[in-house]
Order: structure tokens, then sequence, then C-alpha cells
């Protein structure tokens, strides 16, 4: 079965993946008039500059903000592959690995923005009231491919019950093992009666727990990896330009980008780490979908937004703190580290014993955060397949199918998991990518970075007459 799974997880996430998912986000790049960097002005101020709007609306209305829903987002995709995957991608590919980093994240910004576009452009409200949004969604209603949607959904469901649950609560049960002392069994209970506490709430609960657990989280890690980052200020100047230099040296993209992208190290890495935003999965459609009183082109933006600080910040300040500890004298010390336990040493290099419980504790968050974040991801997509007669039917049997995942994640060992859940994760691309091709001609970019009043009227009416 493992070697089975590993033939099956080379062929999904071989070279081949990465061009397909860079060339589509190269193409709406191009598109859009590289929206990500020209707009950035606007974008960032259509989202982080307008938090305090925002929250005065969700005060008034008590609905699910733009931001709540960004933040959902986050926690799905903020969690060990940016811990976890840097680290990997520095061992095999060097200081440049991290300027091709930015590079997929710059042009992931706009598939991003993209899939949430289509996403919001074509969901619909249920009789439950709530939305059904996502690649699905879009793949029957605007593509005329329902058949194509429910293979989506398939490979989303099977990626939730993996790498959403089993995957994330096997990594919070080692880290509370090693760092607390607490028994899988113990922490088994602990994480599935703390999932289930929150996502029994829908994804009104899991939004606001989403909205409060992500920036703090966020922040303080932001915090102390600045700290590490100015101990050594003086190594700056060096580490971005071995940076550079390694990046655009001919050895560097010869192994870097073909020979790297071939290894076994990268084909793991790169599903994990350089791709933790998740631009081109198509999740980002579904999570962004609950949102109230947006638009496509605004909850793109935030899509963009999402990537943007997944990547470019959470994923350079990871890659920064290792560089500036090993270019400090440490590198022989770290020397066979790899994963979290390069980045944990990293940290208490410089922080002692707080280093250790700083990435343990971040672990331990941006895991329970995935965890609840694909619960909804999964029950969306679950529930899209039709085979029940009722939706509170399918969303019992998906609650329980989750928490049982959780659970188990929590005592069993999961090697194989790890391979399968990568598998779906890669099956999803593929559908997401074609629809987004397919209907590119649909999406829109703001018109010289300002959207059309009349544009925002006519989609809120069509939406509440849908």
């Amino acid at each position: 079965m493992g070697g089975i799974a590993e033939t099956l997880h080379f062929l999904v996430w071989g070279p081949w993946t990465l061009v397909l998912l860079l060339g589509t986000g190269l193409w709406f790049t191009v598109k859009s008039g590289f929206f990500q960097l020209r707009g950035i002005g606007y974008w960032w101020g259509n989202t982080v500059g307008s938090l305090w709007e925002i929250r005065q609306e969700q005060g008034k209305k008590g609905q699910i903000s733009r931001f709540q829903s960004a933040c959902t987002a986050l926690a799905a995709t903020i969690g060990t592959g940016n811990i976890v995957g840097v680290a990997t991608a520095l061992t095999a590919g060097g200081p440049g690995a991290l300027f091709w980093m930015w590079v997929s994240a710059g042009i992931g910004m706009m598939t991003a923005y993209a899939e949430t576009y289509l996403g919001q452009r074509y969901r619909y409200r249920q009789k439950n009231g709530e939305w059904m949004c996502g690649p699905m969604v879009y793949m029957e209603r605007g593509m005329g491919c329902s058949m194509l949607g429910r293979l989506y959904a398939l490979f989303a469901v099977l990626a939730s019950l993996g790498m959403g649950s089993m995957v994330q609560s096997n990594s919070m049960s080692g880290t509370l093992k090693f760092g607390v002392g607490i028994p899988p069994m113990g922490s088994g209970i602990l994480i599935t009666v703390l999932t289930g506490l929150v996502i029994l709430g829908g994804i009104q609960r899991i939004s606001r727990v989403a909205e409060r657990l992500m920036p703090i989280s966020a922040g303080i890690y932001v915090f102390f990896s600045l700290i590490v980052i100015l101990s050594g200020w003086q190594l700056l100047p060096q580490i971005f330009a071995d940076i550079f230099r390694d990046a655009f040296c001919l050895e560097s993209v010869g192994g870097g980008i073909s020979g790297f992208l071939l290894s076994r190290s990268v084909r793991y890495g790169m599903s994990r780490g350089v791709f933790s935003n998740e631009a081109g999965l198509g999740s980002l459609a579904v999570l962004h979908g609950a949102a109230e009183d947006t638009t496509p082109e605004q909850q793109g933006m935030w899509a963009m937004f999402e990537v943007f600080f997944d990547t470019i910040v959470i994923c350079t300040l990871t890659a920064l703190v290792i560089l500036c500890v090993q270019y400090g004298g440490y590198k022989s010390r770290m020397a066979g580290s790899d994963g979290a336990a390069l980045t944990a040493g990293c940290f208490s290099a410089r922080l002692g014993v707080m280093g250790e419980i700083l990435v343990s504790g971040a672990m331990v968050v941006f895991a329970f955060g995935t965890i609840i974040a694909w619960y909804y991801l999964g029950k969306q997509t679950f529930c899209y397949l039709k085979g029940w007669r009722s939706r509170k039917m399918a969303e019992r049997g998906y609650l329980a199918l989750y928490l049982l995942a959780v659970f188990c994640g929590c005592i069993c060992r999961l090697e194989t998991v790890w391979l399968l859940s990568d598998l779906w994760n890669g099956l999803m691309a593929y559908p997401n990518l074609l629809a987004l091709i397919w209907l590119s001609h649909q999406i829109s970019f703001p018109d010289r970075f300002g959207l059309d009043k009349r544009q925002k009227s006519e989609y809120t009416e069509s939406n509440k007459r849908e």
C-alpha cells in the first residue's frame, strides 16, 4: 500500500503540478495587469485598511464579516507547513529557495483572487439560509459540468478527513506528548472534545474562534520571530545577498528548480510548505463563501491578503529566523536537524527554553485552527455530494466521521495517511485549475482600482433573489 501511495504521490505532485499552478497564477497576473503589485495600495486599503469599518458593520448586523471569513481561511492555511515546510525547503534548496517562495506566493495571490471571485459569483443560499460556495458550485453553474464538481467534492472530503483532521491532530498529539507529557489517548480525548465544542456551533462559532485565535497567535509568533531576527540584525545584509545570489545563479536555478523539484524532499515540502497558502486548491473559494455584505472583488482581495500574510510574512519570518541563527555560528550545532526540530532549535538558540515552548505552542494552535476550518470545508463538499435525503442528515454523518478522524489521528501512526492526504490535496488542484482557466473570461478586476457601486448593488440584489 505504501509503495503504491508513493508512486501516486509522485505522479500527482510532480514538477508539472508546480508548472500548472504557477502557470495559472501567471495567466491571471498578466490578465490583471500585475494587480498584486500595481494595486498594492488599493487592495491593502480594502482589507487591512478597512478593518475598523468592517468591525462596525459586524456589530450592527451580527453577520459573518469579510474579516471573519479571511481569518477562517487563514486558520486553514497557516499550519505546520509554515514551520516544518519552510525548514525543509531551506535544508534542501539553500537560501535561494526563499526567493522562489516569494515568487510563487506573489503569483499565487492572483490565483487566490480568481477562485474566490468565482466562488462569490456563483454561490447560492440553501433552504436553511447558509451559503453553498466553492469550486464544485462554479463547476456546475459556470461550466455546466456537475460531474466535475462532484469529483472535486469527493477529493475535498477525503482531504478534509486526512490532511484537515487526522494529520493535524497527530501533529498536536505528538507535540503535547513531548512538550507537556500528555499521552496520546489523553490528548485525543482533549482535542476531540475541544474540536466538537467549536464545530457544533457551525460557521458562526468557527469564524468567531478563528477571528480571535489567528490574530493573537500569529501576532505572538511574529513578535518573537522579530526578536530573534533583530538579535542578529548585522547578518541580514549578508543573508539577503546570499538569498538573491543563490536564487539567480545557474547552479541554484538548475538544482533549485529543475532537479530540486524532482527530489523526494521537495515533493513533500512543496505540498506542505511552498503551497501552505493553498492557492489553486479551491479551498479558499469555500472558506470565503460565508461572508456577508461583500462582492466578488472585495472578497478576492481578502484572499490575496491571506496568501500574502501566510507566505510573504509568516514563512519569511520562519526562514529568516533559521538563517540568522545558522549564520550566527550555530550551523554546526543544527547539523542533521530538519523540519520542526530545526525551527525549534533555532528559536531556542536565542530564546532558550521559551523558544521551544513558542514553536510547540505555535504548532498546536496553528494545527487546531486548521482542524476547525477544514471541518467547514469538508462539510460543505460532503453535503454537495447529494447522497443523503436531507442536509441535516449529511451534516450529522460528516460530523461523526470528522470527530472520529480527529481522535484516530491522535492515537495512530499516519505515514500512509500523510501520503494519501497529500494525494487528495493535489487531486483537488487539477479540476479547480481547469475550471479557473475555463471561466477566466468571467473574472474581472477592480477597474482603475475602484469598484463600480452599481455592480455591487446588482450583485447584492442577485444573491438576495437566489
